[in-house]
Formats: C-alpha cells, sequence, structure tokens
C-alpha cells in the first residue's frame, strides 16, 4: 500500500491528517491550526559518523560527518511532533549547514530563508503502539527524504501522538 492510501486507512483526527501528509513544513501547518508560535525544542544535537545506512542514504563515505538532530515542536506549550533528523553535513549548501548548526530553528524556515529548493520523498507511514513518546497510547511514525539536485539532503522521522490534542 503507497504512503498515501496508507495514511487515509488511518482513524485518526483530520488536522493530524493533513499534518502527517504533508510534502511542505510542519512548522507551518502547526501555527496556522493552533494559532500559536510553533517553538522548535531542541532535545539533543551532535555529529556522527555514517554508518553504512546513512551512507547509503546520503551518498556519502562510511564515517563521514552526519549532523543528527532531536527536536519536540510544541504549540501553546502542547507538544505536537518528536522529530528526529539527519543530514551530511558536506552535502549541506553552506547556509543551510551554518543554521542547521545552530539549535531551535525549523527545518522548513532553514530552507526557505535560503532559498534552497527541495521535495519531500515519503519512505514510511505506520501508527505504532505503546509508544513511551507523549503519554499516547498510539502515535503516527512518517520517515522521508528531503532531496534537492536529485541528492537527499536529509533524511526525518516524525512521531505525532494519536490522540484529542489534535482535535483544533
Amino acid at each position: 500500500m503507497d504512503f498515501l492510501e496508507k495514511l487515509k486507512s488511518f482513524d485518526i483526527p483530520t488536522c493530524l491528517r493533513v499534518c502527517a501528509g504533508t510534502d511542505g513544513s510542519v512548522t507551518f501547518l502547526l501555527e496556522i491550526m493552533t494559532k500559536h508560535p510553533t517553538a522548535v525544542v531542541t532535545e539533543n544535537q551532535h555529529v556522527i559518523p555514517a554508518d553504512e545506512k546513512a551512507a547509503d542514504i546520503f551518498g556519502v563515505a562510511v564515517g563521514a560527518d552526519i549532523n543528527e538532530r532531536v527536536v519536540t515542536l510544541t504549540a501553546g506549550d502542547v507538544p505536537y511532533v518528536f522529530a528526529r533528523s539527519l543530514s551530511a553535513i558536506e552535502k549541506m549548501p553552506e547556509g543551510v549547514r551554518s543554521d542547521m548548526m545552530k539549535a531551535d530553528i525549523p527545518i522548513g524556515r532553514i530552507l526557505r530563508d535560503h532559498n534552497v529548493e527541495t521535495r519531500r520523498d515519503f519512505e514510511s507511514i505506520d501508527i505504532l503502539e505503546d509508544s513511551p513518546l507523549f503519554g499516547a497510547q498510539k502515535v503516527l511514525s512518517r520517515s522521508y527524504r528531503i532531496v534537492h539536485h536529485n541528492g537527499v539532503l536529509m533524511w526525518i522521522n516524525e512521531i505525532f501522538p494519536v490522540d484529542d490534542r489534535w482535535c483544533l
């Protein structure tokens, strides 16, 4: 089943379906839906060596520098998204590289501010049970790649709680 058909099959609130299905900025959608600024709270960020999987995703050598960033997106002090991103430092345009290494700037804003044209290629979407995140019984997990000039700029996994916080 493809990404869209799978998403349409989930019994989830419409606002969550919209955020999980967008190929644009989740941060921007959260601001529209909640009417609150969206904060990016960096849980951790560090440079790690590319393992074989990351090297394959980004087309870099095993051991190349990969920026790993883990954030929570909140709006009105309510957490909505937990996100982990990986990006190959050598593949990032210079201005993007500088901003990505700073904490608390949304990826969509970084790309827009630097006029970087991208597309998002969805990989997977699933409902997971008994996740420790958000105190929710179920979470929706999606993974995708941000592609720039036919190369992968970033790999992102976002996790959304499946609960009534999305009934906006």
